[in-house]
């Protein structure tokens, strides 16, 4: 802790979609609204990080970005560089990031080498010189079958059982175990953590830029996330009010910024014959949007479910299942005890099936109704276990802490 000067690095290695950022942003300023001289840098790929207002020392380092193809490989996302030359460049900046910043805490988002092994040489060096070590894990990785397939080939156990020091899981035991049908150790098991999920709130600062429609009357707010593998859920949502064979209450549907331009046009072209929808492509504060709609329709990835919690808001889920079933299993486990409802994807385009959902989504319960404990403890649970790493200090060249549960 450099000059009692406490600082994280976050590394979160995806270039698509919105989930990791958010997840990761949201992390890093539940931490430096809870300690006065922590600083927090995340290091990230996504093209489009700078559109997000960052808390006072919340800073972030941007890696060059890489799109996974089709057949399961990568290329570069703007660069003219082959694979290797970008990972390359990035582990470098990584590297080079965490040699100068020098972090006390060092937080893995989800992958737990990096892509392709990138942060391993990072991990192997902060390891070394004391810097305590965690990996953070969504509530749903994927099926247990693909997930162990997965990791196998990326030696990713390893890393949970020689490397790291602790395991944050960012969800709740009794709804989900991350690494079901994974063959770990005791020895991981007693790392992990299960913080429950990240409360979110209206951002402070207001962009001023999202002018919500339809006079004040209620709305359903209906969001793909990032938008790049959503255009069936748009699709479907206005093929019902296309229609309008029943009563329906407006909808106001946030692209995402990755959506395909072409589908974007399409899409907006087919809302302005229809008075009770408005599409608007993206904005960075979506949560001001969620907390004013009456209902919210989305696919089931971690960030709109925390949200859901958040703001308390009877949810339709249309979760996709490739390229991984997490958002599947997700809101599945949801429905089951009551905190969702969901149509399966394969029911697309049957306008019939998604028309009477909208209909009947304003009238159903929240998710507090269901009386589900207290889910959204993740970030007090951070924050008290950054404490308590932070007062025991470095110690380069250690096992790894023994948590006290």
């Amino acid at each position: 802790m450099p000059n009692g000067q406490p600082r994280i690095l976050i590394y979160s290695h995806d270039s698509f979609g919105l989930g990791h950022l958010r997840r990761c942003r949201a992390i890093a300023h539940a931490m430096v609204g809870d300690m006065s001289k922590l600083s927090v840098i995340i290091l990230s790929g996504s093209p489009i990080i700078g559109s997000f207002e960052f808390r006072s020392r919340v800073d972030f380092v941007r890696v060059p970005g890489v799109i996974k193809q089709r057949n399961g490989g990568y290329s570069a996302l703007s660069l003219q560089l082959d694979i290797e030359h970008t990972l390359k460049l990035r582990g470098s900046i990584i590297e080079h990031t965490a040699e100068v910043f020098d972090p006390d805490i060092f937080i893995v988002d989800k992958e737990p080498l990096g892509l392709r092994g990138e942060v391993e040489p990072t991990l192997n060096r902060l390891r070394d010189q004391g810097t305590r070590l965690v990996l953070g894990l969504r509530d749903v990785m994927d099926d247990p079958i693909s997930l162990a397939d997965e990791w196998a080939r990326k030696n990713a156990v390893h890393a949970l059982e020689e490397i790291y020091d602790e395991i944050w899981v960012y969800g709740k035991e009794e709804v989900h175990d991350p690494l079901q049908g994974i063959d770990v150790s005791k020895k991981v098991r007693d790392k992990m953590v299960y913080t429950g999920y990240l409360r979110r709130d209206i951002p402070v600062v207001d962009s001023g830029t999202d002018e919500i429609p339809f006079d004040g009357e209620p709305y359903i707010l209906v969001t793909p996330g990032g938008g790049g593998d959503g255009m069936e859920l748009v699709d479907w949502v206005l093929r019902a009010y296309e229609a309008h064979e029943k009563p329906l209450f407006p909808a106001l549907i946030v692209l995402g910024p990755f959506m395909p331009a072409e589908a974007q046009a399409q899409f907006k072209a087919r809302a302005e014959a229809l008075r009770l929808v408005h599409i608007i492509r993206f904005t960075p504060t979506i949560e001001r949007l969620m907390a004013d709609a009456t209902a919210i329709v989305g696919m089931g990835g971690y960030n709109i479910f925390c949200e859901i919690l958040s703001f308390d808001k009877p949810t339709l889920l249309v979760p996709r299942v490739v390229p991984r079933r997490e958002q599947a299993i997700r809101a599945a486990n949801a429905e089951k005890v009551g905190l969702v409802t969901s149509l399966p994807i394969d029911a697309y385009p049957d306008v019939d099936i998604m028309l009477q959902a909208l209909v009947e989504l304003p009238e159903r319960a929240p998710p507090s109704a269901a009386g589900v404990g207290d889910l959204l403890s993740g970030l007090d649970i951070i924050n008290q276990r950054t404490r308590d790493i932070l007062k025991k200090g470095r110690q380069p060249g250690q096992p790894p802490l023994t948590l006290v549960r």
